[in-house]
């Protein structure tokens, strides 16, 4: 486990308060209500990994990567899926390289295991540069128990041991991000070693102000249109509701048609495509569409 140093990091120089914290995320454009500046905080003074999780949509990844803007660090993304495993997560050696230095040298010799020919991954990456990145560990619970289990290795000593090198240690407490859209269960000892938020859906107030924040030209009327919209139909039973990003999306493709003429509420109707990405969901909305918009600008 890396030793914390007795000087204040940088981190904790940025994350004085959750009050602070939330601020210095405003300005990277993502809005935390007080529950996750607070869990952000903690993670960063407690020096423990933070675990959000959350339906598709909700802004966990760009939580992590506002944090990383925060903090003035590198994002570095270690994407899960089922199958992954210590090769892609940790390290691996470049094969082909190593077999054009044995052949390039001769008779002479060549320490194949020379930092040139190792492939750094994600963890590894972090090990060698704690203080300049931050890792972000996306949708872990899309990977299987064996790599869960790997992982958990990992938080708890903040090492890798590399047969041919050596152990290589993190220099300082890395900041980690985990995020879930809870399509399985994590393991219990893996929560418990994070500091863990839920985030939900904004109201309609704070997704308007996110959509003000984050959209092009978009006007307030617009915004609020859109939020209390998005709001409406994701109440309906979707395979896949509407996440923020789309929603910032509808109010930008419908501003960008009704400046090329397509009046209100037609332009919401016409740019339906980039909030709505299924079929089966854009059937069963398609007959109250019109409605939904409607009340929404009234």
């Amino acid at each position: 486990m890396p030793k914390r140093s007795a000087r204040t990091s940088s981190a904790e120089t940025v994350a004085t308060s959750p009050e602070a914290v939330a601020s210095r995320l405003a300005t990277s454009r993502y809005l935390a209500d007080e529950s996750l500046a607070t869990a952000i905080f903690l993670a960063i003074r407690l020096g423990k990994p933070l675990l959000l999780e959350g339906a598709p949509g909700v802004g966990k990844t760009e939580a992590a990567k506002a944090i990383a803007e925060l903090l003035g660090r590198d994002l570095v993304r270690l994407q899960c899926y089922e199958g992954i495993d210590a090769a892609h997560a940790l390290y691996e050696w470049n094969y082909q390289r190593q077999l054009l230095a044995i052949r390039h040298a001769g008779e002479h010799e060549v320490d194949i295991y020379d930092d040139r020919f190792l492939i750094a991954r994600p963890l590894l990456q972090v090990l060698k540069a704690p203080e300049k990145r931050v890792l972000l560990v996306d949708e872990i619970d899309r990977s299987d128990h064996e790599f869960e289990a790997l992982l958990l290795e990992f938080l708890s000593d903040f090492q890798i041991s590399i047969p041919e090198r050596g152990t290589i240690r993190a220099t300082a407490q890395p900041i980690v991000i985990l995020t879930s859209n809870r399509t399985r269960e994590l393991a219990e000892a893996l929560r418990r070693r994070c500091v863990y938020h839920w985030i939900t859906y904004p109201d309609a107030g704070r997704e308007a102000e996110i959509i003000m924040l984050r959209a092009g030209d978009v006007a307030e009327a617009t915004a609020r249109a859109v939020a209390a919209a998005v709001r409406d139909i994701r109440a309906r039973p979707l395979a896949k509701p509407p996440g923020i990003a789309e929603a910032v999306e509808w109010a930008n493709a419908a501003t960008i048609l009704e400046k090329g003429g397509s009046p209100w509420p037609e332009a919401f109707r016409r740019a339906i495509g980039v909030l709505i990405k299924d079929e089966e969901d854009l059937s069963c909305i398609a007959a109250e569409l019109g409605k939904i918009v409607e009340e929404a600008l009234a």
